[in-house]
């Protein structure tokens, strides 16, 4: 395989996520000086979260984009979570017409879409039958050597 796996104390991974999430009622807030701000802040925050990689991120006027490597020591809800409360602070702090249009200082709609980017999914049945088949192979050989 030619992908690139990161590493923790006691595992390998390559775990990346696309991830997409609104302001409330799709108001279009995300423009000018508050979208740059907002795509300095994430990345800020991912980089606080540690490990965590951005890979590619727009922010379009009524939604954001992110896909994101998580390391598997994170849960991508706690992740998500963690970064539009964080953003959203940071945002109501610095715009004050935010905090005005969101009166209970909740920017962000309550859900998001999450998806899975990994290997494909037919090279990976592909690979766990050649696998068996090396396996079984294996077993054959070393059967020959011990009897």
């Amino acid at each position: 395989m030619t992908r690139q796996f990161k590493r923790l104390a006691h595992s390998i991974y390559e775990c990346k996520y696309h991830i997409v999430f609104c302001p409330k009622y799709r108001y279009r807030v995300l423009q000018g000086e508050v979208a740059e701000y907002a795509q300095q802040q994430v990345y800020r925050l991912c980089q606080q979260k540690g490990q965590v990689e951005v890979l590619e991120l727009t922010i379009q006027p009524d939604h954001v984009h992110l896909v994101v490597s998580i390391p598997p020591k994170y849960a991508v809800s706690s992740f998500v979570g963690y970064l539009k409360g964080k953003l959203a602070i940071r945002l109501f702090a610095r715009y004050e017409k935010l905090a005005r249009r969101y009166w209970g200082r909740h920017l962000w709609s309550r859900g998001y879409c999450v998806s899975t980017i990994g290997l494909d999914e037919e090279k990976i049945r592909k690979y766990v039958k050649w696998q068996e088949g090396k396996e079984k192979k294996l077993e054959v050989i070393q059967g020959k050597l011990f009897d």
